[in-house]
């Protein structure tokens, strides 16, 4: 009911919003599209920019300790810096001198083949014989699987330099344990030997010793695969007449693709940048016969005082690592379709 200044009354709907006078009346908002601003004022951030929030962190660690130092090895490899600049602290630009002075070199593409050779031999010894004892594990009673998984996970764990010592006494020229057992076995000519003595040799000491302390890495990642191969899988195998190699073939490797595929790839990472192994056993001799690419450029900047020249071995092997990757990623990336 509105009373007006005439005393007029008038009936009027009690629950009716009054109007104001001289404004349109605007239409209500739509249900649900209103926003209701947080609490305090404050405006959230888009849902979209979590993920990069979260991984901001790891970014920007990642550039400070990885992405800086390549970028300043880079610029050293375009400088000219032996032991006389650097201690005049003279830094002048070579351009691409040290990479045409690098590719035109024999003995850098001797040690390419050798890093090459190297990488191969191991990683195909590694996944070989840790892919047969990852089927042992499966294949062994509870007990015997306990044994033998904690031996692995001790040879595994043992530092690279403490396995490098153990190793180089085990094939020590005077106290060797191998010339002893050599010796014993009736073999003659392994008086005070050398095992040593060649590039080769040397290569192959370090090729056993890679291949030990990798090995259980890869069997005990088989095992944990495995169990993932449901056994009903074995059993039509066997009603089918399949041997132990067709199994594998056509049960096992099928299913464990992926495992194949990421355990060689950084396999053949680690393998190709093995430096502690190879300098600690001999230091890259006799005569830099054992180098590698890591080795090699370590003994031109440290030893030859080479600095730009070690550089630029550096930046080239980085290059040769993401060549040789990228075929293998093309392969991940093919499973990953097909799957």
């Amino acid at each position: 009911m509105t009373v007006h200044s005439q005393g007029a009354v008038t009936s009027a709907p009690q629950d009716a919003p009054p109007k104001s006078a001289g404004r349109p009346e605007t239409p209500a908002p739509a249900t649900g599209a209103s926003h209701t601003p947080p609490r305090g004022g404050r405006t959230s951030l888009p849902s979209g920019w979590l993920p990069y929030l979260l991984v901001a962190p790891a970014v920007l660690a990642l550039a400070t300790l990885l992405l800086y130092p390549l970028i300043k090895n880079v610029i050293l490899s375009l400088q000219d810096i032996n032991k006389v600049e650097f201690i005049q602290r003279k830094y002048p630009f070579a351009g691409l001198d040290n990479y045409t002075e690098l590719l035109g070199d024999s003995a850098f593409w001797t040690v390419v083949v050798r890093s090459f050779a190297f990488t191969l031999a191991n990683v195909a010894l590694i996944m070989v014989l840790g892919s047969l004892i990852g089927i042992l594990l499966n294949k062994l009673g509870t007990k015997m699987r306990l044994v033998l998984s904690m031996a692995l996970v001790m040879a595994w764990a043992m530092p690279i330099v403490a396995s490098v010592q153990v190793f180089r006494w085990l094939f020590d020229e005077q106290f060797g344990v191998m010339n002893w057992v050599m010796r014993t076995a009736g073999f003659s000519g392994y008086d005070q030997h050398n095992w040593m003595e060649t590039g080769l040799s040397t290569m192959v000491i370090v090729t056993i010793l890679v291949v030990w302390g990798s090995i259980p890495f890869v069997a005990l990642n088989m095992y944990a695969g495995l169990t993932t191969v449901g056994a009903e899988l074995y059993e039509a195998a066997r009603m089918d007449g399949a041997n132990g190699w067709q199994t594998f073939w056509k049960i096992v490797f099928p299913n464990l693709k992926p495992f194949f595929l990421i355990t060689t790839f950084l396999e053949v990472i680690w393998v190709f940048k093995a430096f502690t192994q190879v300098y600690a056993m001999n230091k890259g001799g006799p005569d830099r016969g054992s180098e590698i690419l890591p080795v090699f450029a370590y003994v031109e900047g440290q030893s030859q005082a080479h600095y730009g020249l070690a550089a630029a071995i550096s930046v080239l092997t980085i290059v040769i690592l993401v060549v040789v990757m990228s075929f293998y990623f093309r392969l991940i990336l093919k499973q990953e379709e097909e799957q």
